[in-house]
């Protein structure tokens, strides 16, 4: 918690702050719910492939994100760098879940003391996808895709529970979990394909170009075809089918391919055999 009056952290549960003795007003309630609703944030998208996100904080209002994520702030935004979690226990165990998810282990927070801007964009070429989750509502994401979130939204660790989708599902046996109610912002490469699946309906898709599914769609690992097309075909041993139903959302160029395509020399821009293919078995494509 922080005070709108000056800024100062707060601890759960306060009504009055101690730096400033300003009273604090109760969160607000959905439907009746405990879960508390954050306001909605005013924010916009810009740009095509380099894309920024806009955000703009009304008194009080804060975000928390993935360091050395921020582009630019007003100067009535404040900010800090730190473990998320109130207690010593919950600020570890926080750091370790970012560390195996690959992302930085401490986050930034950030909060207006008036109205207030704030922009934030990816380190690649990419786009930014939001998500406005209801209390409860979760969605996996491919590691080290996290950009910001409000602080209501709540960020785990997802384990892969299928033997063959963690070794060879080209994101190893981790993946993001982040679970409303809040607005969470995820970059990853290229362009976007956004589609919603029915009940029982499947998509097989090349195992790192998965960006986002919601919690309620199944994910796993298939063996393609025959031999030849696994090891002569381009594209590997396997592909991921994901069944709904629920939400995909998919990226064109995943972080791996750019790093081919801008060292040639290194390994052939459309090779990839089976030994590239078994590269999932050892620790899963960091932003593949």
């Amino acid at each position: 918690m922080i005070c709108s009056g000056c800024g100062a952290q707060l601890p759960a549960g306060a009504k009055f702050c101690g730096a400033c003795g300003a009273p604090l007003a109760p969160p607000a309630t959905f439907g009746g719910d405990a879960a508390a609703m954050p306001q909605k944030l005013d924010y916009s998208i810009i740009g095509d492939n380099l894309q920024m996100a806009r955000v703009r904080l009304a008194p009080g209002q804060q975000v928390y994100a993935e360091a050395g994520r921020m582009v630019y702030k007003t100067p009535n935004v404040a900010w800090e760098t730190r473990m998320t979690g109130e207690t010593l226990g919950d600020k570890l165990i926080g750091a370790l879940k970012r560390t195996v998810t690959g992302e930085s282990l401490f986050v930034t927070y950030f909060y207006a003391n008036g109205p207030g801007e704030v922009g934030f964009a990816g380190s690649y070429p990419g786009r930014i996808q939001a998500f406005d989750l209801m209390p409860g509502q979760s969605i996996l994401v491919q590691r080290e895709a996290f950009l910001f979130a409000q602080p209501t939204v709540q960020f785990n660790v997802a384990l892969v529970k299928r033997l063959g989708a963690g070794f060879f599902g080209g994101e190893g046996f981790i993946l993001e979990q982040f679970t409303g109610p809040g607005a969470v912002f995820i970059h990853a490469g290229g362009d976007f394909l956004d589609l919603t699946l029915g009940p029982g309906e499947a998509l097989q898709i090349e195992t790192g170009c998965i960006v986002a599914f919601d919690e309620s769609v199944n994910y796993d690992i298939e063996f393609v075809g025959g031999i030849r097309t696994a090891l002569f075909g381009g594209e590997g041993l396997f592909l991921a089918t994901l069944t709904g139903p629920g939400r995909v959302v998919i990226q064109s160029m995943t972080l791996q391919r750019m790093r081919r395509e801008l060292a040639p020399g290194q390994q052939g821009s459309h090779d990839r055999n089976s030994v590239n293919a078994l590269g999932g078995l050892f620790g899963g494509g960091s932003g593949d």
